[in-house]
């Protein structure tokens, strides 16, 4: 017989509340002491596996059970025994949870009755347990006990035991309890002093009491798209509140996925590079929040089976200044998904702020100061080209200076630069721009991305007539860059002579600093950390190296590793800052471009001339307290 698969939990179990007409497991009110005692207790599992339970429980018999298991073997892909159970109408959803509490040793608690005490919700910060719908219930010795959705999540138990500092013990909330009861609890917490939990500000429902009441006010029935307004309803505050609470997480992206009844509707969000869960919506209104951000960005809410792609300025619907790209996906079943990229209110950070080395940002101080020339920045998409291009921008923006810019999209503003959206559709591309910014006076051009042999041919022309141009490219490394752009045909002794500097970069996580914990290096690790940063060096010289750290670092050499607090959210990182490997270009690298030398030869002949890796350097950011070893090696693995 199957065993029940606690990872595959179907989320939408949530969404149903029926109350269930068989015998359940009790449920703890006010009782805490009588709760704790409960928590002691060793689970004793009478059956091996969940349809056993049930029918031990009487929940189903011998003969139902063994019918939802023929029907699950039919079945085209695997579905869980209690998502079969749901389906088939044997059970509720309320009642499998009961009873997979139980079976489990997981006790179900009235939150409506169950005061929370103040100790216990000083350890979770509300932004955090609204997030995570995860309310601590009580503090017992180094144990918190913590009301959660899904007591089987070891993402979410691991999350809070880094960020509380205490053993985590699960509880199961009575269904329609939790959010409400999130609501109340801190509302009624004091705060003094920063990291205390803060009351919502009067009249600002939190994105947990909004899902909830949007659940309650769709029971009736599916809601439709074309009754999806820009009205003050349910609907419109949850979808502000749920882009509030991404500025406010500084998150960069925001993804709605839908899905087919009665999976519910999921929203992430990517914080730090990283995607997170934020929240769970009920499938019923999978079609109108697609609907309702259609209709913010003035698209056709008519259209499901085509992508469409528009721009959604917040600032319109009385919220702070932001602007956000979307974009709709059709996916299967005729739903969408729908990816938001935060854009505006960003501001271009000074260039001794991206992290740059001391040497690297000299380096391209130097270069930025050509009165002509080429300077490209490479990398990946989304590892903050376009960030390092306005920082270079916003040192050499003067009133002297005529600086135009061609962009897709437009994600950092600044005033000085006069700045153009380009559009392919009509015509009006990079290439296109290029030509007009050189009938309009310019000094400096900078173009959003090198993506075609026209654009980049402009551009090294541009850059030979008295010009500064600077653009993107998606490559891997700095010497990459230039054999890219000969193959794509450019002329090697123009583009040779036009060529100022290539920098790449890479973004890895910054190390929370309230959190992170040094580790000093015995000699083992400390030789096995230089091997790693001079690998594929002629001249290995470990001994000299570590005696250029320790006059750099100090003695003994230390590593930093990640924790988990509050303050970071129970990740251990917080904000990102880059890696680099700036080759500037040389009589010697001039020659290798004429002669179209391949790349492993001009890596060879930067690495010479002193050039550090994105390795090198990550690993020197690793040694200062920036960054740790996992971030260096997975930004660097090619």
């Amino acid at each position: 017989m199957p065993s029940f698969e606690h990872d595959t939990v179907p989320a939408a179990l949530d969404a149903l509340d029926e109350a269930p007409s068989a015998p359940v497991p009790p449920v703890w009110g006010n009782e805490a002491e009588g709760l704790w005692a409960e928590l002691q207790k060793v689970p004793r599992h009478h059956a091996p596996h969940l349809g056993e339970a049930l029918v031990e429980a009487g929940f189903l018999t011998p003969a139902q059970l063994r019918q939802a298991l023929r029907y699950q073997d039919q079945m085209a892909q695997h579905v869980p025994l209690g998502e079969v159970l749901v389906l088939q109408g044997l059970l509720t959803a309320a009642q499998l949870r009961h009873m997979l509490a139980a079976w489990m040793g997981v006790p179900t608690v009235d939150l409506g009755r169950f005061q929370p005490e103040a100790e216990a919700l000083a350890l979770l910060p509300p932004l955090l347990a609204d997030r995570e719908a995860a309310l601590p219930l009580m503090c017992r010795e180094d144990t918190l006990v913590v009301a959660v959705a899904d007591p089987w999540d070891p993402r979410l138990l691991e999350m809070l035991r880094f960020t509380t500092e205490h053993r985590i013990r699960p509880v199961l909330p009575l269904p329609g309890t939790l959010a409400p009861a999130l609501a109340r609890a801190y509302r009624r917490v004091p705060t003094a002093s920063a990291g205390e939990a803060v009351a919502p500000p009067p009249g600002v429902s939190s994105l947990s009491e909004l899902a909830q009441e949007l659940a309650r006010s769709n029971e009736q029935g599916e809601t439709q798209a074309d009754v999806v307004s820009e009205s003050d309803n349910t609907l419109v505050r949850l979808i502000n509140r749920l882009i509030q609470d991404a500025i406010e997480l500084r998150a960069s992206d925001i993804h709605i996925e839908t899905f087919e009844p009665p999976r519910p509707v999921r929203v992430r969000l990517r914080i730090d590079g990283e995607l997170r869960r934020h929240l769970e919506l009920p499938a019923r209104v999978r079609f109108a929040i697609v609907a309702r951000l259609k209709v913010m960005a003035e698209l056709d809410i008519s259209e499901h089976r085509r992508p469409q792609d528009g721009k959604l300025d917040f600032a319109r619907f009385g919220h702070q200044r932001m602007e956000l790209r979307m974009v709709t996906v059709p996916t299967s079943g005729g739903l969408e998904d729908v990816v938001l990229r935060l854009l505006g209110g960003v501001k271009p950070l000074p260039l001794d702020g991206i992290g740059l080395s001391e040497r690297n940002l000299q380096a391209l101080r130097g270069v930025m100061c050509k009165a002509y020339g080429l300077l490209l920045i490479c990398g990946p998409t989304g590892c903050g080209k376009t960030t390092t291009l306005h920082s270079v921008m916003r040192e050499l923006n003067e009133d002297h200076r005529k600086i135009w810019t061609a962009e897709d999209p437009i994600e950092i503003t600044q005033e000085g630069l006069r700045q153009v959206q380009v559009n392919a559709r009509i015509g009006w591309t990079f290439a296109a721009a290029m030509r007009t910014f050189l009938r309009a006076d310019p000094d400096i051009i900078m173009i959003g991305e090198m993506r075609d042999e026209e654009t980049a041919r402009i551009a090294v022309e541009a850059s030979l007539t008295g010009h500064l141009v600077m653009s993107t490219l998606h490559t891997n490394s700095a010497p990459e860059s230039v054999t890219r752009l000969l193959e794509i045909g450019l002329d090697p002794f123009t583009f040779s002579d036009s060529l100022l500097a290539v920098l790449a970069q890479r973004l890895v996580r910054r190390l929370c600093t309230d959190c992170r914990v040094a580790e000093t290096l015995d000699e083992r690790g400390e030789r096995s950390l230089a091997r790693l940063y001079l690998q594929g060096a002629a001249d290995a010289d470990v001994d000299g190296l570590l005696t250029r750290w320790r006059a750099r670092f100090g003695t003994p050499l230390r590593q930093y590793r990640r924790q988990g607090c509050a303050a970071c959210g129970g990740s251990g990182y917080r904000g990102r800052l880059g890696i680099h490997e700036l080759v500037v270009a040389d009589d010697a690298l001039r020659e290798l471009i004429r002669r179209r030398a391949p790349a492993a030869e001009m890596f060879a002949a930067a690495r010479q001339t002193g050039m550090n890796t994105l390795r090198q350097d990550g690993i020197e950011k690793l040694l200062a307290g920036l960054t740790d070893l996992p971030e260096v090696l997975a930004a660097t693995n090619q």
